[in-house]
Formats: structure tokens, C-alpha cells, sequence
């Protein structure tokens, strides 16, 4: 959904009469503020999507990455939380 999000104000009555465009353009990426007597009373947006990614491609983006270093990572743990700690026998 790479739509860039736009912001409208409607009425009730236009939500009730138009919800099948109002949808659309909701789906599109608008963000509309929905009115009563003038008044705003609602917000309706579009839904954040999030898309799932494949093991293989997370571990090929990863993979030029540097090799960690697990002794400076238990340093760093070390000095932040001190060496004694439940369950680290």
C-alpha cells in the first residue's frame, strides 16, 4: 500500500448515503474525519498492512552483514547489568 495518504472531511449523512466510495477511498489510503452538526467526531483511516518476508530473504539481506563478536557482546552485557545474575551458571 504505497498510496500517500490524503485527509478529507465528510459528513454522517455522506458516510451513511456514499459508503461503498467512502470505502474505496479509504482502502486507496484517505483518511477522512467524519463530521456530525458540524462537528468532528470520528476518524476513519485505512488499516496498517504488514507483509510477511520468507526466512531465505531475511538471512540473504542479512548476510553481508558483519559476523557478530559474541565476546564483546557478553562484555557489554556484563559491565551493564554486572556478572551476577539468576541462571547464569
Amino acid at each position: 500500500m504505497s498510496a500517500m495518504t490524503t485527509q478529507r472531511t465528510i459528513t454522517q449523512r455522506e458516510l451513511r448515503n456514499e459508503s461503498a466510495a467512502v470505502m474505496d477511498a479509504v482502502e486507496a489510503g484517505e483518511t477522512m474525519i467524519i463530521t456530525r452538526n458540524g462537528v468532528p467526531v470520528a476518524q476513519l483511516g485505512p488499516i496498517k498492512r504488514y507483509r510477511l518476508t520468507a526466512v531465505s530473504e531475511l538471512r540473504q539481506a542479512f548476510a553481508a552483514g558483519p559476523d557478530p563478536d559474541y565476546a564483546a557482546m557478553r562484555a557489554e552485557i556484563d559491565a551493564y547489568f554486572g556478572e551476577d545474575r539468576i541462571g547464569d551458571d
